[in-house]
């Protein structure tokens, strides 16, 4: 994703800290007319959102598009499943995966990519509290060596 033109929407910051982050996917959404227009104008909210799968469907649950005010009485339910679209057997292998003990699927961020609205999505596992831990006194050992590295240039 990183050489096509695209524009963030939303992130899910939080994801990368919760779970680690395995399988990632780029999946389209099914979405009504004001509602792309809301994501184009930058009313989302992924942070409480994640993926339901069954056997031949994904759905983004609990995402929060704002409502868009011009389109008034037509306007959409904010937290409304949407249907994602990928192909079969990427549902297929993250239904297997989900089905095992431990594992989620996340969502990672929302994209404006060529126009139509992407979601990235990851396969996601669990983490403890103390791994959780080891990573903020991984980061902070790494920061006072640059910390030292720095003073002494």
């Amino acid at each position: 994703m990183s050489k096509d033109k695209f524009k963030v929407v939303s992130q899910n910051r939080k994801a990368s800290h919760e779970y680690f982050l395995e399988d990632r996917y780029e999946a389209g959404i099914a979405l009504t007319g004001s509602e792309i227009k809301s994501i184009r104008a930058g009313s989302v909210s992924i942070r409480e959102a994640y993926i339901q799968v069954s056997d031949k469907e994904a759905w983004l649950v609990n995402a929060y598009i704002a409502p868009y005010d011009p389109a008034s009485s037509l306007n959409h339910d904010p937290r409304r499943r949407r249907k994602l679209l990928l192909h079969k057997r990427e549902i297929r292998k993250l239904y297997d995966k989900v089905r095992q003990r431990g594992y989620t699927i996340v969502p990672l961020r929302m994209v404006i990519k060529y126009g139509l609205a992407k979601v990235e999505i990851a396969l996601a596992k669990g983490k403890r509290r103390y791994d959780k831990r080891r990573e903020i006194a991984k980061r902070d050992a790494e920061r006072e060596m640059a910390r030292s590295i720095s003073s002494r240039q």
